[in-house]
């Protein structure tokens, strides 16, 4: 089960940090193995770290693998309607999914040696023949392109272009960008360590 953990205490009060790792389980059920953030889990505690005065700001450590696309909407729509100091640091990689919840923080970091994968929805590959299977994920993918673009720099024209990229990755429609790219573009706003991410809640909160 997913926890928050406190980091310690600044004049103002305690910094919290929440992992948010592997593949985020939503209502689609993942196999027993799989190494899965349950969304159920995290909402009512991000909801508990915006109610309790003690708690002047949160940390988010993100090394995401994808998951259910409406779960990790809804993770992201509550952080980033906090009013609370946020950071998200980006660790390994952030897949999928990962993108809009770095992006909901107030402030989010990526270390240099991260990586962040940006793709289409789909669902293992599977060829969609229905119409209005291919409008419903349509109007997903423009959720998230809406969400991302809402809560970062990155051009709209950019980040379609990185996510219906062809030659970029071998078996699959997308992009691979690193830490420094992702600054460049936008994406994130800064190039960060845990100690970058604690200085910033500690002078914000």
């Amino acid at each position: 089960m997913d926890e928050v953990r406190e980091l310690g205490a600044s004049a103002a009060g305690q910094i919290q940090c929440l992992t948010i790792v592997g593949q985020i389980e939503g209502h689609q059920l993942l196999p027993e193995d799989a190494k899965t953030t349950r969304y159920e889990h995290i909402l009512p505690l991000i909801a508990a770290i915006e109610e309790t005065p003690e708690i002047r700001g949160l940390l988010i450590l993100l090394n995401t693998m994808g998951g259910d696309v409406e779960a990790g909407l809804a993770i992201a729509e509550l952080i980033a309607g906090m009013r609370k100091p946020s950071v998200s640091l980006v660790l390994g990689g952030s897949h999928s999914i990962g993108v809009p919840l770095a992006v909901a923080a107030r402030r989010s970091m990526i270390a240099p040696s991260a990586a962040m994968t940006i793709h289409p929805v789909r669902v293992n590959g599977v060829v969609i023949g229905v119409p209005q299977t291919f409008r419903y994920f349509s109007r997903i993918q423009e959720r998230i392109v809406g969400f991302v673009t809402a809560h970062s720099h990155i051009r709209r024209e950019d980040y379609l272009r990185l996510m219906n990229s062809t030659d970029e990755l071998a078996n699959d429609v997308g992009s691979v960008i690193h830490g420094e790219e992702a600054v460049r573009l936008g994406l994130i706003d800064q190039l960060g360590t845990l100690a970058d991410a604690l200085a910033y809640l500690h002078a914000e909160g």
